[in-house]
């Protein structure tokens, strides 16, 4: 009876890796710029990875087994986003465009392509607030 439980369970936890791969997959065909993209990705991508990943720790039910799933979730759920991060970046930065219904671009202002020079907001922060940063004068 344990056994039919644990197999159906990792059944399911492969279909539904699966599933989120495969949309992870049609979002990176269908959506129309990168970031949107990456965000689809990123987060279908990532948790039907570790799903797939702890439904073959399941299966096995051996401790190494267990033990190096667990340390794969751990870096794949720690390294993903910051990786579509960079890959976001580096694209806006190249000039890839964004979609023409895209509400809100926070590097605009900040960004100088000719010069590749990006400004913090802090800069900004710093000037309203009369130039008084962390407690100390400008």
């Amino acid at each position: 009876m344990t056994e039919w439980l644990l197999e159906g369970l990792t059944a399911l936890m492969l279909l539904l890796g699966g599933g989120l791969m495969l949309i992870a997959a049609i979002g990176a065909v269908r959506l129309p710029d990168l970031p949107t993209r990456l965000h689809a990705t990123t987060k279908a991508g990532a948790l039907g990875a570790a799903l797939t990943i702890a439904a073959v720790a399941l299966h096995f039910a051996c401790i190494s087994v267990t033990a190096r799933a667990a340390a794969v979730i751990v870096f794949i759920v720690l390294t993903a986003p910051v990786a579509a991060h960079l890959i976001g970046r580096a694209g806006y930065f190249v000039g890839v465009p964004l979609w023409e219904g895209t509400v809100k671009d926070e590097l605009r202002d900040r960004y100088d392509p000719e010069s590749h020079v990006l400004r913090s907001g802090l800069t900004k922060q710093a000037a309203e607030s009369g130039g008084k940063q962390r407690g100390r004068d400008a």
